[in-house]
């Protein structure tokens, strides 16, 4: 049997996704710059995923640039409204937890004279909402915080942090990372207060290589693509028709019976949890209800190193994550672990297992009997 639970670090292209991506790759092959029928050809695929995604998002057309993928969404919200908006000031706040996407971003910023303040998170992985409230600053001019991390699976209180956020200093803009939460839950940004949001292609039955960043109208961006003013100027380069076009479908298809997807995906990773309990060698790490994103479990497991634990899974065919696939294919300890706090011991031996609408409860008992069959005897052959 073939386990596939990394779905937080790729999922696997749907059909509808791939279909229309051939049709744009061999038939409709046009340069939507290009004025001739092939390039209106290729322009009405543009269109068409703009409006796909606009009405999952109930948000304007001209509000979405696409991107190469998510971390460029990211790069683009931060860089682009810290560059833009540095005349009203110079203080940034984001999370101890983002993604390399946002942080390494804002370290750069704060090689360029930005100041940058660090919010801290509890043992489950939460913001405090005190703290967030007391950082904001006449000059603070961007928060920037994800939905759901991409490690334990964390909701942050959004909609919370955006109240409180228009409320200290209206001028402020608010940033989602919303890469883990796109296709899992329902998010209006304009109804929010979320002036910024990023999304990528392949976490949700989508093609790598594509993403978007939602940009509330007028919301002032320097881009970071510059040439032939693509996109109204945010993104020059070529359009990519057929990750575009299939990211369209993907998102479309993701806000199809939404509610029945995510209850499966709860069903999924409630079934791990309880087969796991109770186990004295395995530590489930954050929320264990609802309150959690429902594709994500992360496991630490005494005595065992990930690396060795997630080769011995895949010798049954079971696919996991050493933590979460955050920054490259080289082991690494990922900054959530730590920031919540995570006992030592536990930080190169944790394990991430993340769901898709395609997993099964069978699939899901054969990893817990894997599990069961393969940590005790791993646990025999490690130094005391």
């Amino acid at each position: 049997m073939e386990v596939y639970l990394d779905n937080s670090a790729t999922t696997r292209c749907s059909d509808g996704a791939r279909d229309i991506m051939i049709k744009a790759l061999q038939e409709d092959y046009g340069n939507t710059s290009s004025l001739h029928l092939k390039g209106l050809e290729a322009e009405r695929y543009i269109k068409e995923a703009r409006s796909r995604i606009a009405r999952t998002l109930k948000v304007q057309e001209k509000e979405l640039i696409f991107t190469s993928g998510g971390t460029e969404a990211d790069n683009l919200a931060v860089l682009g409204a810290a560059r833009a908006n540095s005349r009203a000031g110079k203080h940034l706040i984001t999370t101890c937890i983002e993604h390399a996407a946002v942080s390494a971003a804002m370290e750069e910023l704060v090689q360029e004279g930005f100041e940058v303040t660090w919010l801290d998170v509890d043992s489950q992985g939460l913001i405090s909402l005190e703290q967030l409230g007391a950082a904001i600053r006449p000059d603070t001019i961007l928060v920037s915080m994800m939905y759901v991390n991409n490690e334990i699976g964390a909701v942050e209180p959004i909609a919370e942090a955006a109240k409180l956020i228009k409320e200290k200093n209206p001028r402020t803009l608010f940033h989602v990372d919303a890469i883990q939460a796109y296709g899992k839950y329902t998010i209006y940004p304009a109804r929010l207060g979320i002036d910024l949001l990023a999304v990528s292609g392949h976490k949700i039955h989508g093609p790598k290589g594509v993403g978007f960043l939602y940009a509330k109208d007028r919301t002032k961006l320097r881009p970071l693509m510059l040439g032939g003013g693509h996109q109204n100027g945010m993104r020059s380069g070529t359009e990519n028709v057929p990750g575009v076009a299939g990211l369209g479908v993907a998102a479309q298809e993701a806000y199809q019976n939404l509610d029945e997807k995510r209850e499966q995906l709860y069903q999924l990773r409630e079934a791990l949890i309880r087969g796991l309990e109770g186990l004295e060698w395995a530590h489930i790490n954050g929320p264990l209800d609802r309150t959690a994103a429902p594709q994500i479990v992360s496991v630490s497991f005494d005595r065992v190193r990930s690396e060795v634990l997630l080769h011995a899974l895949e010798e049954r065919g079971i696919y996991a994550s050493a933590g979460s696939a955050c920054s490259s294919n080289k082991p690494a300890v990922c900054r959530t672990l730590k920031s919540i706090g995570l006992n030592p011991r536990y930080l190169d031996s944790t394990l991430r297992f993340s769901f898709s609408v395609e997993n099964t409860l069978e699939e899901i008992a054969y990893t817990v009997k894997t599990l069961q069959e393969l940590v005790p005897m791993l646990m025999k052959y490690t130094r005391h």
